[in-house]
């Protein structure tokens, strides 16, 4: 029962909690400061929040750049980018001494190819390596991706009435080729799977033989007549 007016009034303002509003545990509104903003974490009022920021992704990009793959410029002749190749490498390691590692180049690259070598076996589980390589213009040989072509003299009776003629080719050996007649200068003979091997692959490119016909000098009597004799044929009445 309540039987005093305090109590009444207590118990109209708190409700059947008003016996224990004084508690050590009841509830009670607790008032928080504000969020800071990002000066106060960063350095107070004016603090220059682009130049941190800036320096935070700095340090990233130099960590990155840090960890950027070694580039190795190398130059190989056409010769050994046909059949593959290897270069010894001076490598500098970490304490300032230097190595000697030998790397293979594989048949088939090409100007600009990358080949990548491995860390483990490159620079003791460092950076990774790379081959840039470059290849040397050829003076017979003219490349074109995997397909090469090569001028082949053919003398001009060859070329009139046919024949076959040797053509020189990237392993160093010659293939006979059968020259159709009547074939004009020129003209570019197919000899299929001859040309540069596939990079990573195992089939070839093809092989162009192009006809350079030869005219014949120091003519004998003999075959000047007979040309002579060609050309009253040739020429219209």
């Amino acid at each position: 029962m309540l039987s005093d007016t305090e109590s009444r009034t207590r118990y109209d303002r708190l409700g059947a909690a008003w016996r224990t509003a004084d508690s050590p545990f009841q509830t009670r509104t607790r008032t928080y400061g504000a969020v800071p903003d990002l000066e106060d974490i960063f350095g107070g009022p004016g603090a220059d929040l682009g130049g941190i920021f800036s320096n935070l992704f700095r340090r990233g990009a130099t960590a990155t750049a840090e960890r950027a793959p070694l580039e190795q410029p190398v130059t190989v002749s056409l010769e050994e980018a046909y059949a593959g190749t290897s270069r010894l490498l001076t490598l500098a390691s970490a304490d300032g001494s230097a190595r000697r590692l030998e790397v293979r180049i594989p048949p088939g690259v090409r100007e600009g190819s990358r080949v990548h070598v491995a860390p483990d076996s490159a620079t003791n589980g460092s950076e990774d390596i790379y081959l840039v390589v470059s290849v040397q213009p050829h003076t017979a040989f003219q490349r074109d991706g995997d397909d090469v072509t090569v001028k082949v003299p053919v003398p001009l009776t060859t070329a009139v009435l046919g024949g076959e003629v040797q053509v020189p080719t990237l392993k160093g050996s010659r293939l006979a080729l059968r020259i159709p007649e009547e074939t004009q200068n020129g003209r570019k003979l197919r000899l299929r799977g001859q040309g540069m091997p596939k990079l990573g692959g195992d089939s070839h490119g093809d092989l162009f033989a192009e006809v350079s016909v030869v005219i014949p000098t120091h003519l004998s009597e003999e075959e000047r007549k007979l040309f002579e004799r060609l050309h009253e044929l040739r020429t219209p009445k």
